[in-house]
């Protein structure tokens, strides 16, 4: 009898796989102790998923879409003069694609070491400079605008200066934001290039027709000078700013977070950890957002010309196209950021974008081959819109993945790798559609999108909660 008990309690021990019953037997924990460490765990999770932004967080975050609009009209306005330059000055599209260009040269220059300065110097004081140096750029502008050559140094220099609010707005949204409504935050900031640009689209062409490249200059100065005066008196550097957190994986089909990091990673200092030697990711979401950059660009560039010269649109009804595609692509942005909050997944909506990039870059291909106004109108709102949907995406991405002592940097890099695309097809593009004509070249920047497909990554990383 005691032998045939001692083969059963054996086989209960041996064959049960269920770690479980060895360890409610023996290792079970005291009923208090497991109370405890639940509401412990219930208590944490609740302020991770429910506590909800500061006023202050929504009032930095309406500064934040103010003085990017504000960057935005002095970084795109030269793109919306190219009908003027055309058509009143005998430019060709790729001399009047240059001048376009030039604030995104001037932000090539100087956006990572904006970044580098709002990681060392807090956000209020980078966005207040950049800001402010943007409007004594332009009225400087105004003092050589007889030289297209100095005129287009101090357009240049105007991009370099604004370049200090690409950087430091978005990252001190992210800093007063949580993570479960960072990317909705994101969104809403993301929204603020589109809103800049559409302002633009209706603003520069009439004053532009009206009164010249001075007036632009004035234009810009007013705006950039009033953002001066608001970014001092108001904006806030995040708290807490300095606490490095640890490392969280999220993935597309599965929003929990996964282990934290290796003991070492989270004792080394903040200051030395670089995340660019960590993995790929921050290097990949690079990659991706320079590609699809090139159909954004496209659109905002060119896509004034297209409608008039291709389409056979007129000047104003095509200026309210552009405008509207904007808007358009503003609330996109901010749907899709507020999307990436419940999905969890930032990366998995981004390639969602891109394959929808492809989709809708190939139509207006196929649409340039002969005027259809009503159709092309439609379509062409419905691109833009899209070709901007990536960037709050792509922004949070880099700024959690970077963490809190290298979001400036990373967000510097970002816009860098950008802008030296946008610089590049500013002459480029229009030397394309010169050569081959406006289908072969959106047939091109198709292929842009196409390719980004393959290096987005499958994971998010968070380094900031």
């Amino acid at each position: 009898m005691r032998a045939l008990q001692s083969q059963r309690q054996h086989s209960l021990y041996s064959v049960a796989r269920s770690a479980a019953i060895r360890d409610t037997a023996v290792r079970r924990p005291p009923r208090s102790e497991t109370r405890h460490r639940a509401v412990r765990e219930t208590a944490s999770l609740k302020h991770m998923t429910v506590n909800p932004p500061s006023r202050q967080a929504w009032v930095i975050l309406v500064i934040g879409v103010l003085s990017q609009m504000a960057a935005t009209v002095a970084i795109t306005g030269p793109a919306f003069l190219i009908p003027y330059m055309h058509t009143e000055l005998d430019y060709t599209l790729a001399q009047a694609g240059t001048v376009a260009a030039a604030p995104s040269f001037g932000l090539i220059v100087t956006l990572i070491a904006w970044g580098a300065f709002a990681d060392r110097f807090g956000e209020r004081l980078a966005m207040t400079l950049g800001i402010g140096l943007t409007a004594v750029a332009c009225a400087l502008a105004v003092l050589v605008v007889d030289s297209p050559v100095w005129t287009v140094i101090g357009i240049a220099a105007s991009g370099a200066a604004a370049a200090s609010v690409n950087s430091a707005s978005g990252r001190v949204v992210m800093g007063w934001f949580p993570r479960h409504r960072r990317g909705l935050a994101m969104g809403i900031r993301q929204m603020s290039p589109p809103l800049g640009t559409s302002v633009a689209a209706l603003a520069i062409p009439p004053i532009a027709a009206a009164h010249g490249l001075t007036a632009y200059l004035w234009f810009v100065v007013v705006l950039t000078g009033a953002m001066t005066v608001v970014c001092f008196a108001f904006v806030r550097n995040p708290p807490g700013a300095g606490v490095e957190a640890a490392v969280a994986r999220t993935s597309a089909d599965d929003a929990r977070l996964a282990p934290a990091p290796e003991p070492e990673l989270r004792g080394e200092p903040a200051k030395m950890t670089n995340p660019y030697r960590m993995d790929s990711f921050l290097w990949r979401i690079h990659g991706v957002s320079a590609l699809l950059v090139i159909p954004q660009f496209a659109f905002a560039t060119y896509g004034l010309i297209w409608l008039i010269a291709n389409q056979h649109i007129s000047a104003g009804i095509a200026g309210g196209i552009v405008a509207a595609s904007q808007i358009v692509g503003a609330l996109g942005r901010m749907v899709v950021g507020g999307l990436s909050d419940r999905l969890g997944s930032r990366v998995g909506l981004l390639r969602v974008v891109a394959i929808a990039a492809v989709v809708f870059v190939a139509a207006i291909a196929l649409l340039s081959l002969s005027p259809k106004p009503i159709t092309a109108s439609v379509v062409f709102i419905l691109a833009s819109a899209v070709s901007v949907a990536d960037n709050g995406l792509a922004f949070a991405s880099v700024a959690e993945a970077a963490g809190p002592r290298w979001s400036g940097k990373a967000m510097g890099t970002q816009n860098t790798g950008q802008f030296a695309m946008s610089a590049i097809l500013g002459p480029g593009f229009g030397a394309l559609i010169t050569v081959f004509g406006y289908p072969l070249s959106f047939a091109f920047v198709a292929a842009a999108p196409l390719l980004s497909l393959g290096i987005i990554p499958k994971h998010d990383i968070d380094r900031i909660t």
